[in-house]
């Protein structure tokens, strides 16, 4: 689908990002091919009481995205659908670890198409190596001080090491 007013194809990647993590990245990656615009949306939602504040979850995206010029990192408080109206945007990018996230993506996607009939999903499944990583696992690793190098990029696994310091 083409965004009407350039004639390019743009699509939204929305997610929490707390923090971004490799399979995150991967599915960027890959979705900054596809597209012609990229537009990785962070969701500011007070009530999920995030490890990392939308300023600094927004900064690490662009850190780790610096190489692709055709993604863009924003964010949004409100109903997807209603971002995407914005935007003038209608479609969405989602990531698929395993068969226990379809049926949720499904759910969003499906009331997502129902509350705006012109948004369409895109579903990108994640690399097997990916396949368990999300970023409540990343958190709880770096909590307890585990190794998360092979999980996050460079940056994240820096930002992560001054949440969760290690006492003495």
């Amino acid at each position: 689908m083409k965004n009407h007013d350039h004639g390019i194809t743009i699509a939204v990647y929305p997610g929490s990002f707390d923090p971004v993590t490799n399979g995150h990245l991967d599915i960027i990656h890959r979705a900054a091919k596809v597209f012609d615009k990229l537009i990785v949306a962070v969701l500011n939602n007070s009530s999920k009481n995030p490890l990392f504040s939308l300023e600094e979850r927004m900064a690490l995206i662009q850190q780790v995205t610096r190489d692709l010029p055709n993604v863009e990192v924003d964010s949004f408080r409100d109903l997807l659908v209603n971002y995407m109206k914005l935007k003038n945007v209608n479609l969405i990018v989602r990531g698929l670890r395993a068969v226990s996230d379809f049926e949720y993506e499904l759910q969003m996607a499906s009331t997502n198409h129902k509350l705006n009939e012109d948004v369409e999903t895109f579903f990108m499944t994640s690399k097997p190596k990916y396949s368990y990583l999300s970023s409540s696992i990343v958190k709880e690793i770096a909590r307890f001080h585990g190794p998360v190098g092979d999980l996050v990029p460079p940056e994240v696994e820096e930002a992560l090491k001054l949440k969760y310091p290690v006492s003495l």
